[in-house]
């Protein structure tokens, strides 16, 4: 199930202080109002997770993870290393 932010369209609120996230399922009608204070709401566009862009692996650190490392002999040959 997504996870959705909203955040109130007018003013402030005290229970749900303006912003607030939900799961809810995609065949959910969309939301309107907040479930606590009643007042207008509209989608906001949330960050997402991605993973964190790190440096290729040399061949001795994808060697101590497990991987097997190939080496191009020749067409369509390959040979470890």
């Amino acid at each position: 199930m997504p996870i959705y932010e909203y955040e109130v369209c007018e003013g402030d609120c005290r229970v749900c202080g303006g912003r607030f996230t939900l799961m809810r399922p995609l065949s959910a009608r969309p939301l309107t109002r907040c479930p606590a204070c009643k007042k207008p709401v509209r989608k906001v566009f949330s960050s997402f997770s991605s993973p964190i862009k790190l440096k290729p692996l040399s061949i001795t650190d994808a060697k101590k993870a497990g991987f097997t490392v190939l080496k191009r002999s020749g067409k369509g040959e390959y040979e470890r290393q």
